[in-house]
């Protein structure tokens, strides 16, 4: 089963290999679509997984801020998200055929 982020008609992320944590679809990074994405200043800790880093996706001029993160050092028991990307805010994350 794939699952694809789309955000604006525009897909950011496509894979059949997300792993889904607290609900979150996290894609790999080799699945996600760099062109649309610009790193953020923003950052927030989770006690269990680390600090997150965040990305503005941004499509056709259109911004939207923070709306994709990762963790770049996961604590150890949050490996599994290592490399990984997740997306909200609008982001549409669907599971397909």
């Amino acid at each position: 089963m794939t699952v694809r982020a789309v955000w604006r008609e525009t897909v950011l992320a496509e894979s059949d290999d997300t792993v889904v944590v607290e609900g979150n679809h996290y894609f790999p990074a080799d699945a996600v679509r760099r062109e649309y994405l610009e790193p953020s200043e923003h950052h927030t800790i989770c006690p269990w997984k680390g600090t997150a880093s965040y990305y503005t996706v941004t499509v056709d001029g259109e911004r939207n801020p923070d709306a994709a993160w990762y963790y770049p050092t996961p604590k150890p028991e949050a490996a599994m998200v290592r490399d990984r990307v997740a997306f909200w805010r609008g982001v549409d994350v669907a599971v397909g055929d």
